[in-house]
């Protein structure tokens, strides 16, 4: 990938979207690069659709503006591509990384994703269910992305998700976090 890595995230309010950005940008930073991560939405409620941002990089970042050409859209609500034009601004070769139950050849169709751009997809609700009993799918959506983009190692990552936790949750509900972040990068597939 470039020195620059542009990200995109669609979900809705109360999936955590902008907590995978917010933890995405944390793991990053703690790896020695310069990061960006911030939401936009309008009216806060659960179930309204919201985009975050981040912006990745080696060098100082001097931009402060929407993300709007991204290297990776991060979709955390699938139910967003017939809703919105979640693949708006992407260059040829960008990655989507969806979450879904769904194959990623039916949903390439879906976007109409071009030749060159990748989909990947995985089912980062039914895992948040798996392993913290609520349909939460920030974390695996992070360990999918972090897969797909390699910007930092999953080690790396898993350190960083413990910490953004600190003391302020139980044991029970960190490890249940910590192994969807795991299954998300374990379990998302390309097509």
């Amino acid at each position: 990938m470039s020195d620059l890595i542009e990200i995109r995230w669609h979900g809705r309010g109360g999936q955590g979207t902008v907590t995978a950005a917010k933890v995405l940008a944390d793991a990053c930073l703690s790896g020695g690069r310069y990061v960006q991560a911030f939401p936009e939405y309008g009216p806060e409620r659960a179930g309204a659709p919201l985009r975050a941002y981040n912006r990745i990089s080696s060098n100082r970042l001097r931009m402060h503006c929407p993300v709007l050409e991204p290297h990776v859209v991060g979709i955390v609500d699938a139910t967003l591509i017939d809703a919105i034009n979640v693949a708006e601004g992407t260059p040829e070769n960008a990655m989507f990384v969806v979450n879904t139950s769904k194959g990623p050849a039916e949903i390439r169709t879906r976007l109409k994703a071009g030749e060159r751009q990748k989909v990947f997809t995985v089912d980062a609700t039914k895992i948040a269910t798996d392993c913290i009993g609520r349909a939460l799918p920030n974390f695996p959506m992070l360990g999918a992305v972090v897969k797909v983009t390699g910007l930092v190692t999953l080690d790396h990552l898993l350190e960083d998700v413990k910490k953004s936790f600190g003391k302020k949750f139980s044991q029970k509900i960190i490890d249940g976090n910590l192994e969807a972040v795991r299954r998300g990068y374990e379990e998302v597939t390309e097509g």
